[in-house]
């Protein structure tokens, strides 16, 4: 990729979101460190004895050059530098032992958390989050940036924390030692500095770059498996292979220059410690020779300079890895900090013990976030009475599945009211309403695992003798019966391992089993061959006695027997009556009710 078209790209990935200053993004961390305050400061006091130890050695180096001239009345003195050396390494390996452990079992822990904050968080967004955010981008940053911030908590935090110190300590040492060779070092700590901040804001920069395109990646990798069937059905698997090399190739291209901007701040940032290290080594012979200093002053001084040239080196290191953290803290804090667009009232209203499940849209006015500029509800109204069962109908985009979205409170209406039980659900709680509502969709959703759990999906805490009663009245158990394990069997992902009809029986058990005042039926039966339909259709009937039910029908085969067929068109209702009476009248449902009743297989198909 040409510079040009690099920095385009970086500016496309990083377009629309808050810009982080310095490493300010990772106090958002603070929150998920302080449960753990307690190892934290063990692991520090571990840290400060590991460092003070380091520091100690060199001045048992010290004593014994300089012991060269002691007497052997004076000898005894070697005996109590090597028993002092081997107290400070027996210090020295058992704190750090402790602090590896104790930050490493810290990042794993906040690792840990942060996953599941955000993904709690994320779960209770409302779908219009998902209209705009690709599902593969959110688990990219609950998988890779999470575990950037596993190093930094568990690896890098402690290495700069460790460096620091020794660098502190020997700075101060050196200037017991030598102030004038500790000024120049002084310099040359000042010197290494300054690539650090001028390469910083570099990697930083391209760091968030990196995991945004890695999300794209990750992203696209996810679409394309999760319709592989498609993709082979049209012949697509070398279309989806260039895009997904596409993607890859864009990712390495970021990764490449951060890692370049790594590469050269650590270069620099060596070659001027050590290179100003050997300045003051020399300095420091020249006092040797005239004097000044001592033979082991020197030696101390010197391991001291590289303990401390050492130090600035791995945070130049280090300080590219908290850069990189920092992008990635800073994405996982926008979907941390997300705010769902339907939130419960600060105050929400009680709803009956025993909600009825009328429903009454009045002059509902809806459109998509996606597409603003395009009414899929237009000044709607519909009056369902509690128990009653009526069918939406209307050809592709007239708006039946908004009415579910807006009843279900996944989205909100811009203008008019919709109310359950008379009651404004604006002022619900909507998990308080979504458990009195049952779903069947025409594409139903199967979760790996077994039979018996998607089933319990509707009512976790249903016994078995409830889940089969659910799946007799779906017509499902005489499959799931013939099944190896039965009711234990594994469905596979997405239910992959079951036919369509089969899935779509197991929903309507789900829904059985919920048993909700209020029921919202998306062609329950498209999917069933002719038997099933009508056993299915005979246990919805049962389940409907009593209850609320909007059917958005496709197939008006199967809603003729109600009374209430509600006929829909551009987001608003057209006309309304029973199958017979809407016939009679001609019309809008009377022309599509004779292209399915027709020869026409592709016209009676409800398209």
């Amino acid at each position: 990729m040409a510079g040009d078209d690099f920095a385009k790209e970086t500016a496309r990935v990083a377009a629309g979101r808050p810009k982080g200053r310095s490493l300010a993004s990772l106090r958002g961390l603070l929150p998920f460190l302080k449960p753990y305050r307690g190892r934290i400061t063990i692991a520090a006091l571990a840290l400060l004895a590991s460092s003070a130890a380091t520091l100690a050695l060199p001045q048992f180096a010290r004593g014994l050059i300089d012991a060269q001239g002691l007497s052997a009345e004076q000898a005894h003195a070697l005996v109590d530098f090597y028993f002092a050396f081997v107290v400070a390494a027996a210090v020295l390996g058992l704190s750090s032992a402790i602090r590896f452990y104790l930050v490493t079992w810290l990042g794993e822990r906040v690792v840990a958390d942060i996953r599941k904050a955000v993904f709690d968080n994320v779960l209770g967004l409302s779908p219009q989050f998902f209209e705009v955010t690709r599902t593969g981008e959110v688990l990219s940053r609950m998988t890779a940036d999470t575990t950037l911030i596993q190093t930094v908590v568990g690896t890098s935090a402690s290495q700069a924390a460790r460096h620091l110190v020794t660098l502190t300590g020997g700075l101060a040492l050196m200037f017991v030692t030598s102030t004038k060779l500790a000024l120049l070092v002084v310099v040359a700590v000042l010197v290494v500095m300054v690539p650090m901040l001028l390469f910083g804001r570099w990697v930083r920069k391209l760091s968030r770059a990196s995991q945004d395109s890695i999300a794209d990646t990750a992203a696209r990798g996810t679409e394309t498996l999760n319709a592989v069937p498609t993709v082979q059905a049209f012949t697509q698997e070398n279309y989806e292979r260039r895009a997904f090399a596409a993607a890859v190739e864009r990712a390495f291209d970021f990764a490449r220059r951060r890692t370049l901007a790594r590469a050269v701040l650590t270069a620099v940032a060596i070659f001027t410690a050590f290179a100003s290290l050997a300045t003051v080594g020399l300095v420091g012979l020249h006092d040797m020779v005239l004097g000044r200093l001592s033979g082991g002053d020197l030696v101390a001084f010197i391991i001291y300079g590289f303990l401390t040239g050492g130090g600035v080196g791995a945070l130049s290191e280090t300080w590219g890895d908290l850069q990189r953290a920092a992008g990635a803290s800073e994405r996982l804090m926008e979907l941390l900090h997300k705010v769902p667009a339907i939130r419960p009232p600060a105050n929400p209203l009680p709803l009956p013990p025993r909600p009825g499940g009328a429903v009454r849209f009045e002059n509902v006015t809806f459109q998509y976030p996606a597409r603003p500029d395009f009414k899929a509800l237009n000044n709607f109204s519909l009056d369902v009475a509690s128990g009653e069962a009526v069918a939406l109908v209307g050809p592709s985009g007239a708006g039946k599945s908004t009415v579910f979205q807006l009843m279900l409170r996944f989205f909100e209406a811009q203008h008019g009211s919709i109310r359950f039980d008379g009651i404004d659900i604006t002022q619900l709680d909507p998990i308080a309403l979504r458990q009195k509502i049952a779903v069947v969709s025409q594409d139903p959703v199967i979760f790996s695992g077994s039979i018996a759990a998607n089933i319990r999906y509707g009512r976790e805490a249903a016994s078995d003798a409830e889940v089969r009663a659910a799946a007799d009245a779906a017509a499902a158990s005489e499959f799931i019966d013939k099944l190896p394990e039965g009711f234990e069997t594994l469905v596979g992902e997405r239910g992959i391992t079951l036919s369509g009809g089969q899935r779509q029986r197991l929903a309507i058990a789900r829904a059985i089993l919920r048993d909700a005042p209020l029921l919202l039926l998306d062609e329950a039966t498209s999917a069933l061959d002719a038997e099933n339909e009508r056993l299915v259709q005979t246990a919805l009937g049962n389940l409907m006695v009593g209850r609320t039910t909007l059917v958005i029908a496709h197939r008006f085969s199967t809603i003729q027997r109600l009374k209430r067929i509600v006929v829909m068109e551009d987001g608003r209702v057209v006309a309304e009556g029973s199958h017979g009476e809407l016939m009679a009248g001609g019309g809008l449902y009377a022309r599509l009710a004779k292209l399915q009743f027709s020869d026409n297989p592709v016209a009676g198909s409800g398209q």
